[in-house]
């Protein structure tokens, strides 16, 4: 674990030692507002709540967190620092998991920044804290599934920006999995128990649960596994890209 620790502080540091990570958390703040507050018709609807707020967080993700993940192998990769990472006194695991733990930490920092928005909301009116804590903790286990599929994908290729076109597109597919367009068109043709399965994968479903309020296992159990399996993924690539 001290290893882990040890990549996490250089990785987590790294992210504040040059202006990307205040950009990163600046656009994401105004984006959050703009999507808030005006698309989404906060002050029309006039209801005190942060619903709208959550409801566009898996879009937001599916640009902003491959913007965080693309760079934590490919990075490495192209400058080569990946064989004097690889040299340390630490388990492939711990690395991949330090590398990881930092930028879910850092995705952490800019949804923490948001906390204003709830101050807002409660001086506005009356909205139920419960169901707004939810939602948070639902944001933060889906920005999670994203980097790890991204991380897995970053490890895959030099090029920073395929990293990111390959993350959006694998997040999307995850993202739409059960959208009644695709399950729509899976139907037509497939057995029941495959459209469910597929429908099972949608962070969508998962995620909108949790922000109605309910925080089920199952939900939380998809998050984490689905972490794990991209993780374990990822330390695969990475020992195969050592051995070749």
């Amino acid at each position: 674990m001290s290893g882990t620790s040890a990549v996490f502080k250089r990785e987590f540091q790294g992210y504040f030692s040059t202006p990307v990570a205040y950009v990163f958390i600046c656009i994401f703040l105004f984006c959050t507002g703009i999507f808030t507050f005006y698309v989404g018709n906060f002050f029309v609807r006039g209801q005190a709540d942060l619903k709208a707020f959550f409801s566009f967080h898996p879009w937001l993700y599916l640009f902003l967190i491959p913007a965080i993940s693309m760079r934590l192998w490919a990075e490495e990769r192209k400058s080569g620092t990946i064989e004097l990472l690889m040299s340390l006194p630490v388990s492939l695991a711990g690395v991949v998991l330090g590398k990881f733990l930092a930028a879910w930490i850092f995705a952490g920092v800019a949804l923490a920044c948001t906390f204003p928005m709830w101050i807002t909301v409660a001086y506005l009116g009356d909205p139920d804290h419960g169901i707004i804590i939810a939602g948070y903790v639902g944001s933060f286990l889906m920005a999670g599934g994203y980097l790890a599929i991204g991380s897995c994908i970053s490890a895959v290729t030099k090029n920073q920006v395929i990293a990111f076109v390959l993350s959006v597109v694998v997040c999307f597919l995850f993202t739409v999995s059960g959208a009644p367009m695709v399950l729509d068109f899976f139907s037509a043709w497939a057995p029941q128990v495959l459209v469910e399965a597929i429908a099972s994968f949608s962070f969508l479903r998962h995620f909108n649960a949790i922000v109605e309020g309910v925080i089920d296992l199952r939900d939380v159990v998809f998050f984490a596994s689905l972490i794990a399996l991209w993780l374990f993924a990822n330390a695969i690539v990475i020992e195969m890209k050592k051995a070749g």
